[in-house]
């Protein structure tokens, strides 16, 4: 697996996580409500849907690696954080592709359709927001010691460097989703 400096891979997703923030606030925040719960034309989520989904990970992920980071030592010198196999691929499986292959959401995330739209945006960009703030904290923390349970399993733990990856690419593959599907429903030019 490969090896990145903590201080590289953080910038590289809060790069990332900054660009959620970006599209989340100028592309759904000041979209009408029913714009929001309009389901996908293919029979796919809504907007608001795919973000709801990412909230459910969110309220898992995020207090569990705050929790994590409460009196870990700060690192001097350079930290590397090193993938794990299984880390890896689970965030390989996340990454938006070309021709993405449809997943079955867990039951604890599968959101339900009767949302208050305007709540989920806003929650999904204070999420984003609070992402930002775990990342800058985990600068100078030894990222593979510390050892993150999954939300469909307590048995497999991650390491947070991989958390956070899984997590970031995660969020990447249903923003890209709700916005194909505001391109496609109203022809909204959007980039992925």
């Amino acid at each position: 697996m490969k090896s990145i400096e903590n201080q590289l891979l953080v910038n590289h997703l809060e790069d990332r996580v900054e660009l959620h923030l970006k599209e989340s606030i100028s592309l759904f925040q000041n979209l009408h409500e029913s714009v929001l719960l309009k389901p996908s034309i293919n029979g796919g989520w809504s907007i608001a849907q795919c973000l709801e989904h990412l909230n459910t990970y969110s309220r898992y992920y995020l207090p569990v690696i705050k929790k994590a980071l409460i009196n870990q030592p700060q690192q001097e010198g350079s930290l590397v954080f090193k993938s794990s196999y299984l880390g890896a691929y689970f965030t390989q499986l996340m990454e938006p592709k070309e021709n993405m292959k449809k997943m079955k959401a867990a039951k604890n995330h599968s959101p339900v359709t009767n949302l208050d739209a305007y709540a989920v945006v806003a929650e999904f960009i204070e999420h984003q927001e609070e992402l930002l703030n775990l990342l800058k904290q985990s600068v100078a923390i030894d990222m593979n010691a510390i050892r993150i349970p999954i939300s469909i399993t307590k048995w497999i733990r991650l390491k947070l460097g991989d958390v956070f990856q899984f997590l970031i690419a995660h969020n990447q593959r249903h923003i890209v989703q709700a916005k194909r599907n505001l391109y496609i429903s109203y022809n909204v030019p959007v980039e992925d």
